[in-house]
């Protein structure tokens, strides 16, 4: 009776890790492109920073900077502001 327990424990183990993962890997369909896209955009349509015209269009840091360039959110003068919120 141990040796037929011990070996239906054995299959149902070996069956439980057979279903664990498919052996086909999903493919994620391709983003359909859209019909105007110039050179100076991404597949997706945001403007592509590598492009000195899209880098000059960036809005302008007005605060303190990192030594990356980008604007130190430490600062309130980069922080986004917020519409005053409704009482009630």
């Amino acid at each position: 009776m141990k040796k037929v327990f011990f070996v239906m424990a054995i299959l149902l183990c070996v069956n439980a890790i057979s279903f664990a993962q498919d052996k086909k890997a999903k493919v994620a369909a391709p983003a359909a492109k859209s019909a105007v896209v110039s050179g100076k955009t991404k597949a997706d349509g945001t403007p592509d920073m590598r492009f000195k015209e899209n880098k000059e269009k960036a809005a302008p840091v007005t605060g303190p900077t990192k030594k990356d360039g980008t604007p130190d959110m430490r600062y309130n003068a980069n922080k986004p502001k917020e519409a005053p919120k409704k009482k009630g």
